[in-house]
């Protein structure tokens, strides 16, 4: 069905589409792999893969035909060729500048115009953008994994621990419950430290007054989760708790007014103009959020720079943040399921300023 509808999704002088890269055969095929040929046409479509992998797809992939491809391109060829097609659509988000030109140059694929213009790449991102129930199930799957990794973090995290430490803990035991993969490098950032947005755990030890930002995932049948939560040691000042209370505050702003048919921008707007108004403004750097799935950032994108239009079954992040150079920093974050009238809130860890 996906692969019929991306055909229909493809302007009509396209004639076929490659797709190469692992996520994109991943999200049509439901088969993991790292090498494989996905071909798609107007009537047929077909995966070749080496024999690593051939006889797993040939019992697991039952939306197109499966063949070993030993002798790839000819194949490719042939089947094209068969089916009267001239043009191919690629990926040119996903592909590299080598691997466009070695397609380009097999003799085997003389005669064929490969388009480069980005329609494969958008029609791809549309699809994958809108969730399905059984995708969201996923998703729900891995935040749950996630939720216990947290549970289990906040009694882990003491005075003397090390950023690595609690680092390695909360990933091995979401490993240990189920996650099949890491969403992404963890981050467990602490201190002066936790006013880098994307920091790397160091042997820094947590010392009493620290905000400790952990930003994780796991990672369930393909499916990604995303949060984060940044907790206190000990005590916290005045302006640690104001600037906690300014992203919170910012965060529900902004999954106040999420729903199908409100743009990118002005999701993003929400919770920007709560933390500009509180004089935080140019502390917040980054996008509001960003879409999930088989990848970790995926469309739609909630930045003061994307006009695109909220759609049902859209799963995004919101996770505006304030952080100040030399201090400490703050973020919060969880996944929103986007529905006509609202948005369904997939994250369920407490966000109220935890002390440890």
């Amino acid at each position: 069905m996906r692969l019929s509808s991306l055909m229909e999704a493809l302007p009509p002088e396209i004639d076929s589409a490659l797709i190469l890269t692992p996520q994109n055969r991943r999200y049509f095929t439901s088969f993991a792999s790292s090498d494989g040929f996905l071909l798609v046409t107007r009537s047929g479509s077909i995966f070749y893969t080496d024999s690593r992998y051939i006889e797993a797809a040939q019992k697991q992939i039952t939306c197109c035909d499966v063949q070993e491809g030993k002798s790839v391109f000819a194949q490719m060829r042939d089947f094209l060729t068969a089916r009267n097609v001239r043009s191919i659509a690629v990926e040119t988000e996903g592909l590299t500048v080598a691997q466009m030109n070695r397609l380009q140059k097999r003799e085997e694929l003389k005669g064929f115009t490969f388009v480069c213009d980005g329609a494969l790449d958008a029609a791809i991102g549309t699809f994958r953008s809108v969730k399905t129930r059984d995708e969201v199930a996923k998703i729900r799957q891995a935040q749950a994994i996630a939720e216990l990794g947290f549970s289990h973090i906040l009694n882990f995290i003491r005075p003397g621990r090390t950023e690595k430490e609690i680092q390695l803990e909360l990933d091995f035991f979401m490993l240990r419950n189920g996650a099949q993969a890491l969403s992404f490098d963890t981050i467990a950032v602490s201190g002066v430290n936790s006013s880098m947005p994307h920091g790397v755990p160091s042997d820094k030890k947590i010392e009493d007054g620290d905000f400790i930002t952990m930003d994780f995932g796991a990672v369930v049948d393909g499916y990604h989760s995303d949060m984060t939560r940044t907790v206190a040691v000990g005590h916290v000042s005045e302006e640690q708790k104001t600037v906690y209370e300014t992203v919170l505050s910012a965060q529900e702003a902004s999954l106040a007014v999420l729903k199908a048919g409100l743009s990118c921008r002005e999701g993003d707007k929400a919770a920007r103009d709560v933390i500009a108004n509180a004089g935080y403004g140019e502390f917040f750097g980054h996008g509001t959020g960003h879409g999930v799935g088989i990848e970790i950032h995926e469309e739609p994108r909630l930045s003061p720079s994307c006009d695109a239009v909220l759609t049902v079954g859209n799963v995004v992040t919101v996770e505006p943040g304030i952080y100040l150079p030399g201090k400490f920093g703050v973020r919060i974050e969880d996944m929103a399921y986007i529905t006509e009238n609202g948005c369904e809130n997939l994250t369920n860890a407490q966000k109220s300023l935890i002390l440890l």
